[in-house]
C-alpha cells in the first residue's frame, strides 16, 4: 500500500495484512474499476465476508445466550449485522477516508453512503478472512460488534435514540449521522459534550460519558426529524 489513507486504515484494524492487496480490493468499489479497466471491485470479498460476518455473529450469540430463543437470537443477529450498523462501524473506522472511488461517486457523497460503507466493511472482513483465517476474523467481528451484540441482546432499547437515528437518517438521507464530541474537566470527574449532525438537522447533549452525550444529541436530532416527517407526511420536504 502506498496511500496514507490505506495506511492509516490499516493500522486502525487489529489485524496486520500479510497480503495488503487484499485490503487495497476490499476498499475498491465497482464505480472505481469502471475508470481504471484491469482492477477488480470489492463485491466477491463483500459477499464472502457478508456470509463470515453471519456465521461469526451466529456462533457468538449462540453460546453467549443459551437461554435465548431461535426468533430473539435472529433479532439479535440482524440487527447488528444491518446495513446501518455496519456503515457506522465503517464511519467510526472511518473506511470512507481510505476507498477507492470513481470520480463521480466521490463527488456525489459516496465516501458517507451506508450501502458503499456496509459493502465496504463486509469486503474488510472478508478480507481479513482469506489473509489470517478464522480466528483473526473472529477477532475482528468481535472487537467491532461485541458492544452492539451486548445492546441488542438487552432487548428493544424505547431509549436509544442513536440507532433510532441512524435508521431514520439512513431511509430518509442514505447517510450517516455525523458526531463531535468534547470532553472537559479532571480524569476522575470527565464531562462529554456531544453534537450530531444528519441532513440539515443538528442535535446537542451532555453526559458524564461519551455515550451519554451522544445519545442525548441523537435524542434532540431525532425529534427534530420525526417532527419534520410528521409535518410534511410521506414527502420529502414538499410543499402541502
Amino acid at each position: 500500500m502506498t496511500a496514507p489513507e490505506l495506511q492509516a486504515l490499516s493500522r486502525r484494524l487489529p489485524q496486520r495484512f500479510r497480503d495488503d492487496d487484499l485490503l487495497v480490493r476490499a476498499l475498491t468499489h465497482r464505480s472505481w474499476c469502471a475508470e481504471s479497466p484491469g482492477g477488480e471491485s470489492n463485491e466477491r470479498l463483500e459477499f464472502l465476508g457478508d456470509a463470515v460476518l453471519g456465521l461469526v455473529v451466529t456462533d457468538h450469540i449462540y453460546r453467549a445466550y443459551p437461554r435465548l430463543p431461535e426468533g430473539e437470537l435472529a433479532k439479535i443477529r440482524a440487527t447488528v449485522v444491518s446495513a446501518v450498523v455496519l456503515a457506522e462501524v465503517a464511519a467510526e473506522l472511518q473506511v470512507g477516508e481510505a476507498l477507492r472511488l470513481g470520480k463521480g461517486e466521490d463527488s456525489s457523497g459516496g465516501r458517507h453512503k451506508t450501502s458503499i460503507l456496509a459493502d465496504a466493511i463486509e469486503a474488510v472482513i472478508g478480507a481479513v478472512y482469506l489473509d489470517a483465517g478464522w480466528e483473526a476474523v473472529t477477532e475482528l467481528v468481535l472487537d467491532l460488534l461485541a458492544d452492539r451484540i451486548t445492546e441488542a441482546a438487552s432487548g428493544p432499547g424505547g431509549t436509544d435514540y442513536k440507532t433510532r437515528l441512524q435508521e431514520l437518517s439512513a431511509t430518509r438521507f442514505e447517510t450517516l449521522p455525523r458526531y463531535s464530541v468534547t470532553e472537559r474537566g479532571p480524569d476522575h470527574a470527565k464531562h462529554f459534550s456531544a453534537e450530531v449532525e444528519v441532513g440539515d438537522r443538528r442535535g446537542t447533549g451532555e453526559g458524564r460519558s461519551k455515550k451519554q452525550a451522544e445519545q442525548a444529541a441523537a435524542q434532540m436530532a431525532w425529534e427534530s426529524l420525526v417532527t419534520s416527517v410528521a409535518e410534511n407526511g410521506a414527502g420529502e420536504g414538499a410543499d402541502a
